[in-house]
């Protein structure tokens, strides 16, 4: 088992395109929005840091001089250079070794079957090639819950969730995802997830899920 610490590095790796000089450049997901002006990774093992490739040399260096942890010195500086965006927090899983239900509802989609995303998730239809492997389970002839990689490397990937409201509460988003994890990890990569602290149902779907808390991500525009 990847430190916690590792982890996080195959994480903001597979988080953000990156420069030759290790700064990040964009989202690694369409339409690859612009990265933060600075990524924090906390673990119990230290932190890792990355910072915009449109950030200057001597604001790197300040912010280089800041303490591990001392998240309000590193919005001072940033705040000095330009009026803070957004600010955004929240924990980063791992799930653990998975093995699919023997009995699952959940049905892998191809490129022989992707026509049944078309209607309900277009945005996963039209990036199809990036979001795989993809999983859903149907009821009512309607893809109703889904799970897909929401960005990969060669090394990682992150789950996408979603049940649409009317299908919630029969255990659909934990089947999907419990067996898009076991295909990930059947291909040799790592099953993350992650969301924000103030998204109460995806905390509590990953406790569902029985994910590894590894750290938390910190993302300052």
């Amino acid at each position: 088992m990847l430190s916690d610490l590792e982890l996080m590095e195959n994480y903001v790796n597979m988080l953000f395109k990156h420069d030759t000089e290790n700064r990040v450049t964009v989202v690694n997901e369409p339409p690859y929005d612009v990265a933060p002006r600075i990524f924090i990774g906390g673990t119990n093992l230290g932190s890792g840091v990355r910072y915009s490739n449109k950030l200057d040399a001597s604001l790197v260096g300040k912010l280089e001089q800041v303490p591990d942890a001392f998240l309000g010195e590193v919005i001072n500086v940033l705040s000095i250079d330009s009026k803070l965006n957004n600010l955004w927090i929240g924990p980063a899983y791992v799930f653990s070794v998975v093995r699919g239900k023997a009995h699952t509802q959940a049905i892998q989609v191809t490129h022989e079957n992707k026509e049944l995303l078309k209607p309900y998730f277009p945005y996963t239809f039209e990036d199809f090639e990036h979001k795989q492997p993809c999983f859903v389970i149907v009821e009512d002839d309607i893809p109703v819950s889904i799970c897909c990689s929401a960005r990969s490397t060669t090394k990682a990937d992150e789950a996408s969730i979603f049940t649409h409201e009317d299908y919630r509460g029969r255990g659909y988003g934990i089947d999907v995802t419990n067996v898009w994890a076991t295909e990930v990890q059947k291909q040799g990569r790592i099953a993350l997830y992650s969301t924000s602290w103030d998204n109460f149902a995806s905390q509590s779907l990953a406790r569902r899920l029985e994910l590894l808390r590894y750290g938390t991500d910190i993302h300052i525009s």
